[in-house]
């Protein structure tokens, strides 16, 4: 039983310009590259032909376009992957799209998707507004998000709160999202989401942005007294409990966003414990192919701990859906 936690969807409805076989690439404001749209992206039976072809049984199904959104579109959103739910039976699961900076409204929302729609965790990006995730706003989503139970799938933010140093040579997506993403995890850890919602699991796409290289830098600057900023109330500030503990009970990291390169895999594993690893492809957008798929689901699979990252790992996360 494979299951892919990081499977893309558009709907149709959204896409005003047939794209035919061409990619419609969009930039940010300040000239960024931010999202490439293509007819993969709302062709669900060609998802379930590449999912056939590799040996992928389920699929988790995120929508860009329905993250950080307006009421009416995550609405929208949820009701599309609720309908391929239905359509397509125990190949597709839904994540819920809220804002989470969307209010009273947005939490509604929220519990709609857990309760009507059995939607067993929530989507949002890593950061969002000028606001990171640890900012105070956050607080009342992450509250219920754990009086519901769900996990929170945090996806690099397509634009970035602060671009311009990415001007060139598509530095936003293939580096920025993934400073993005490394950043978004320290903040949950140090701003003490985890202690005051010590039941809260969120799952960092990217291997949350390749941090694994970056740990034993990171554990070096929990260091306070070491490194000076022991008082300071922001850059002082620490958990209940030393990182490694929120890394091994908190987080989970999904493997996509590396394009189907094991090699990114094999460097997770040095830091971060298998256990804590999920399956993901990124497809259609990071991976287009079955071919590429099949190569990476492979070289996962022969690794000693295959069996966990691809299966067992998502029995235990999604508790009798798969």
């Amino acid at each position: 039983m494979i299951v892919d936690f990081h499977h893309h969807f558009v709907p149709r409805e959204f896409v005003t310009v047939d794209p035919g076989d061409k990619l419609i690439l969009t930039y940010d404001e300040n000239g960024a590259p931010s999202y490439t749209t293509h007819k993969l992206l709302f062709d669900i039976e060609a998802h379930v032909a590449m999912m056939d072809a590799t040996g992928i049984d389920v699929a988790v199904m995120s929508c860009a376009a329905g993250m950080a959104a307006d009421l009416e579109r995550s609405k929208f959103v949820n009701l599309k992957a609720k309908q391929m739910e239905k359509d397509f039976p125990k190949r597709f699961i839904g994540y819920a799209h809220v804002n989470p900076l969307g209010g009273a409204e947005a939490l509604r929302e929220l519990s709609v998707c857990a309760g009507d729609h059995g939607f067993p965790g929530v989507t949002i990006t890593s950061e969002q507004d000028g606001l990171y995730l640890d900012a105070p706003e956050y607080e009342p989503f992450w509250t219920e998000c754990a009086r519901l139970g769900l996990f929170v799938f945090v996806h690099p933010a397509l634009k970035l709160n602060e671009s311009k140093q990415f001007d060139a040579y598509d530095l936003a997506r293939s580096v920025g999202r993934e400073f993005s993403l490394i950043m978004a995890t320290i903040r949950l850890i140090n701003s003490g989401v985890f202690d005051r919602h010590p039941g809260l699991i969120v799952q960092m796409s990217h291997l949350s942005g390749g941090i694994a290289s970056m740990l034993g830098r990171v554990r070096s600057y929990q260091d306070k007294v070491f490194w000076g900023t022991k008082g300071n109330a922001r850059h002082g500030a620490l958990p209940e409990k030393d990182l490694d503990y929120y890394i091994n009970n908190n987080l989970l990291f999904d493997s996509g966003g590396f394009c189907g390169m094991i090699e990114s895999v094999h460097t997770a594993l040095v830091e971060l414990s298998p256990t804590r690893l999920l399956f993901g492809t990124d497809y259609p957008q990071e991976i287009r192919t079955a071919g590429v798929t099949k190569t990476f689901i492979d070289g996962i699979r022969a690794l000693p701990q295959g069996k966990l990252i691809l299966e067992d790992n998502a029995r235990a996360l999604l508790k009798g859906r798969v």
